[in-house]
């Protein structure tokens, strides 16, 4: 026959269960704990990880950053050293073309009024660049052979072109707008070069121009007797 069950049973069956659940209350704090450390572990290591990333992407960047910068800095140097070598260039070459201008200037001056006179012109005296400014019209015209009636315009090139002999065409066209004393007067245009582009000095002739080249240590008009010169 059982024994019955006491209360003193009860109360130490009690005592023994709350042990066994502290005991597992206790174990799953610990697993927590345990887990929630090598969660945080983790995550600090990816923290770790992702700041070590970010640094070395920032500091790629940076270093790109600066390489560009250096490259542009470079660029600007070497634009503005080659701006400067293009300056000096043009000044050279504008000083060539002008030495070359001044010397067709100064073969040509002297025959002019021999030549022209060849033709029926009685041109009488030359002034050489001769300039003005007026009512916003400024021309300059190489040389200026002029008589009491005739003047005769001439322009000269070291290389002569076909737009060279359109600018003349035009220069001609304001000419006595621009030197107003000459109005009465009539007025022969003519363009000389040391070298001629192929066909320009035909086509200078069908302007109605006197063209002038280099013959031997002086000049000489190339028009033919059936020329008809142009008045301007």
């Amino acid at each position: 026959m059982s024994q019955p069950i006491t209360i003193e049973d009860i109360y130490k069956l009690f005592e023994k269960t709350n042990e066994k659940f502290e005991q597992s209350r206790q174990e799953y704090d610990r697993r927590a704990a345990e887990a929630k450390a090598e969660a945080d572990r983790r995550a600090a290591e990816a923290k770790a990880e992702a700041d070590r990333r970010a640094a070395e992407a920032k500091a790629e960047a940076d270093r790109w950053a600066a390489e560009a910068d250096r490259r542009a800095a470079e660029a600007d140097r070497r634009l503005a050293k080659l701006e400067k070598t293009v300056a000096n260039t043009s000044r050279a070459v504008d000083s060539l073309t002008t030495r070359w201008g001044r010397f067709v200037e100064e073969l040509v001056e002297p025959a002019v009024i021999s030549l022209f006179r060849a033709k029926g012109i009685d041109v009488k005296e030359t002034y050489s660049r001769a300039r003005v400014k007026r009512q916003g019209i400024a021309m300059e015209i190489d040389i200026l052979a002029v008589d009491e009636t005739e003047v005769v315009l001439v322009e000269c090139k070291s290389r002569l072109s076909k737009d060279d002999v359109n600018e003349f065409l035009e220069k001609l066209s304001r000419f006595k707008q621009a030197f107003p004393h000459y109005k009465n007067y009539q007025a022969y245009g003519a363009v000389a070069g040391i070298e001629i582009d192929e066909g320009v000095d035909r086509y200078a002739y069908k302007q109605g121009l006197f063209v002038i080249k280099p013959s031997g240590e002086t000049v000489e008009i190339i028009n033919d007797s059936g020329f008809e010169p142009k008045l301007w």
